[in-house]
């Protein structure tokens, strides 16, 4: 897994169009239901895989702009070497945008809360997360975040086809840990 930043979200209770009882909140990767701290693109401070390279540049950001971060949930994110096309049905590597610099800070502690698949089709920044924002937790075993319990059952669900025609891919996996502010 490469490690590829840190984002602070709005996590948001499970939407009752989520049939899934076992859910009770959306640790998702995308802003469909839990919602990023700000329209961050705007501000040229992510790195090359749309994330940030360490928690003080969402802070700094906020305080220079004035976005309350009061509420939100720090997360730090690695992801798979490789995406699955599924039209294709084959795994293809990825790179970050190059005209970014990426230097990802690791957090020193983290807590494994899942994993979660999402599409990357205009190939920049998180896009969906079809277990909560096509409500696929529904018919796929999530736990109580709506994220997957392993590696594996995501890549199996992949290759399965279980996610074809939820979202246009490519899609990636995701290990979404929570982690505390410095």
């Amino acid at each position: 897994m490469i490690p590829v930043g840190y984002m602070a979200k709005q996590v948001v209770v499970r939407p009752q169009w989520i049939k899934a009882e076992r859910v009770s909140d959306i640790f998702s990767v995308s802003d469909c239901v839990s919602k990023s701290f700000a329209d961050y693109i705007n501000y040229w401070k992510h790195n090359g895989y749309w994330f940030f390279d360490s928690p003080r540049i969402i802070q700094q950001l906020a305080q220079q702009n004035a976005i309350d971060l009061t509420g939100t949930k720090l997360f730090y994110y690695e992801v798979h070497d490789r995406e699955f096309d599924d039209t294709e049905g084959q795994w293809a590597t990825f790179e970050p945008e190059s005209s970014f610099k990426t230097e990802v800070v690791s957090a020193s502690e983290k807590a494994l809360e899942g994993y979660d698949v999402v599409t990357f089709s205009v190939r920049t920044s998180a896009e969906c997360s079809p277990l909560s924002c096509n409500s696929l937790a529904t018919e796929v075993e999530t736990n109580q975040h709506c994220l997957l319990s392993s590696f594996e059952r995501a890549q199996q669900l992949l290759e399965e086809g279980k996610f074809k025609n939820t979202e246009p891919g490519p899609y990636r996996i995701f290990a979404v840990y929570s982690t505390q502010w410095p």
